[in-house]
């Protein structure tokens, strides 16, 4: 069975809000993990949701840290 890639989920409910991390979903594509993280993450009603996949995330830590999803 494969692995499929992690995409890390971020959102915000109004214009004047940041983006902020509300999770995370496993999908083959980018399509799926679009419809993984609006099905999975509508508890609001978010004017904006975006998915990275993790692997495209460059941390940036202090030396020797390790980011909180382990990478």
């Amino acid at each position: 069975m494969a692995v499929l890639p992690v995409y890390e989920v971020f959102a915000r409910a109004k214009h004047d809000e940041p983006l902020r991390h509300v999770g995370s979903v496993n999908a083959a594509d980018d399509e799926l993990a679009k419809a993984y993280a609006w099905t999975l993450y509508d508890e609001e009603s978010w004017i904006e949701m975006c998915v990275v996949r993790r692997e495209a995330i460059v941390p940036i830590t202090e030396h020797g840290k390790v980011p909180v999803w382990g990478n």
